[in-house]
């Protein structure tokens, strides 16, 4: 074969995965996915093998081939798959995030034959549950945060089913933008199958399989170079992650074993899984060591299926990492990952300091408010918070910006103020939060929100309150993060984790943390 081919074939690809985002955005109801951008899309050949992706948002993609494979084994133990289906689902423990998450997936047939998949993940702002936006700081099971959809058909004949979209927006609080978004989904996906076809039709089926054979070899050959690079050795970490009452209980623990260009990730010691939603399904893990892992790496490693030959993951089941349904995992998805993320980079930078920033701000600050208006209108709103960014070894950190396992952009104040019942009162970078060190970290940034008319609850989930985002190779720690209430006049400090009830003229302020400085700060 041509070794143009396999290239032509593989950046085709990337860009349709690409093009599959741009229409799930411009097709999309809510401002969560058509400003957020709190979507991922990829494509899979006919095995499941991922075979190109978007560059959208970690914790999503990450878990998406572990999701696909789930979900393909469910269906296929009751129902065999057919030409222009599609199907849903956002069971956790199958698709590999959190409710919140719907995946759709579109099996790809050409002459009866199945050539491939396209897969998507979009965040809906609402899927019921005990709160608005259904991501709970208390739930104490997987019931209480939401509908939970196991595989399902959305999608037959080419023809949309009616009672699957009424399904899902009955148990919203928002059942017109989550109909909205179903279908946004469903149009990303039909344009991912027309252009993946059109790639087969100029090359051929069996060019196209041999191409892919090729570019997973290529990305594995290239990540065991990396790996092999890096040296031999075995190297651990321990971190925290707070509980409701503000205490650093949560334990995670990762031992890092590098071997003749193999790795493995083992997660012996990491607490037990708790009756609390931050715990993270076996998916949302993955998805961490493959963020981090290329981080480390060469991100330029084309990501496919290839890229993971040479790692293993190992998390005893039971665990905050890896739970047994039905533990509630709202918050693992958000919280939960981007402690992983740090753990991983923190127990790499013991083999290279110089390569390994300081910890960012570790926490997504996620906001879900909702409620109703004057005139009985539901409404609910998500969105997380960018923060500081940890130094890097020959530069600062960057301020206010959504770091390692998020990838979305920030909600528009004209948006926010046109579909809610709300006001941004104050938004700025919260200035001297960064810490110190040769290079500094970036610092937090500060939101602040006020209900306008109705009632509404506000759920806050985030980190980083009580214990700061440390420094690296000397550098001192960011700032922790801080919620206020302000209600008459008076202003409160509110727990990282809680829900409150507001009423019009409350503002609810989010602070969140700073980066981690890195190196020693130069004498004065």
């Amino acid at each position: 074969m041509d070794p143009v081919v396999p290239e032509l074939i593989r950046s085709a690809l990337l860009y349709a995965s690409e093009e599959m985002g741009i229409a799930v955005r411009n097709s999309a109801y809510s401002p969560n996915i058509k400003e957020r951008l709190d979507h991922s899309c990829a494509l899979f050949d006919a095995r499941g093998r991922l075979i190109a992706q978007a560059e959208h948002i970690p914790v999503h993609l990450g878990s998406l081939p572990w999701g696909l494979k789930c979900t393909l084994d469910a269906i296929q133990r009751v129902q065999r798959l057919e030409p222009r289906q599609m199907w849903m689902v956002n069971d956790p423990y199958i698709s590999g995030t959190h409710l919140n998450d719907v995946t759709v997936i579109r099996p790809i047939f050409k002459d009866d034959a199945l050539v491939a998949f396209a897969a998507n993940k979009a965040h809906h702002t609402d899927v019921g549950g005990s709160v608005p936006g259904s991501i709970s700081a208390t739930a104490p099971d997987l019931f209480a945060e939401g509908v939970v959809i196991p595989p399902s058909l959305l999608v037959q004949n080419d023809t949309i089913s009616a009672s699957a979209v009424e399904w899902l927006a009955a148990n919203s609080r928002t059942p017109e933008s989550r109909a909205g978004d179903l279908r946004a989904q469903v149009a990303g996906n039909f344009t991912g199958e027309r252009r993946l076809l059109e790639v087969i039709e100029r090359y051929g089926n069996a060019t196209f399989e041999a191409a892919i054979d090729r570019i997973l070899d290529g990305s594995e050959a290239r990540m065991r170079a990396k790996l092999s690079a890096l040296g031999n050795g075995t190297f651990s970490c321990t971190d925290h992650l707070e509980d409701p009452s503000g205490e650093p209980t949560l334990t995670l623990c990762v031992t890092i074993r590098l071997e003749g260009g193999s790795v493995q990730f083992d997660y012996t010691g990491t607490s037990g899984q708790v009756d609390i939603p931050l715990n993270a399904v076996y998916g949302v893990t993955l998805s961490g060591v493959h963020y981090a892992l290329r981080a480390v790496t060469d991100p330029t490693i084309p990501m496919n299926e290839g890229c993971f030959r040479p790692v293993a993951v190992d998390v005893p089941e039971g665990t905050l990492l890896n739970p047994r349904r039905p533990a509630p995992v709202g918050g693992g998805n958000v919280e939960t990952s981007m402690r992983n993320a740090d753990l991983i980079l923190e127990a790499f930078a013991k083999l290279v300091p110089d390569r390994i920033p300081a910890c960012s701000g570790g926490t997504m600050s996620n906001v879900m408010l909702g409620g109703s208006t004057n005139d009985s209108r539901s409404w609910a709103f998500y969105e997380t918070n960018g923060c500081g960014m940890g130094a890097r070894p020959t530069s600062d950190g960057l301020s206010g910006i959504h770091c390692h396992m998020t990838n979305t952009l920030n909600t528009p104040i004209e948006a926010i103020e046109r579909y809610y019942p709300l006001r941004v009162t104050r938004y700025e970078l919260a200035g001297g939060t960064g810490g110190e060190g040769r290079y500094r970290g970036g610092d937090g940034l500060i939101r602040r929100l006020q209900l306008t008319e109705g009632s509404a609850r506000c759920s806050l989930l985030a980190d980083r309150h009580q214990v700061e985002p440390p420094g690296a190779v000397g550098g001192e720690g960011g700032h922790c993060g801080r919620h206020h209430l302000t209600r008459d006049n008076s202003r409160s400090l509110l727990p990282a984790k809680t829900t409150v009830e507001l009423r019009p003229g409350d503002t609810i302020e989010i602070q969140t943390p700073g980066g981690g400085g890195y190196g020693r700060p130069p004498a004065n």
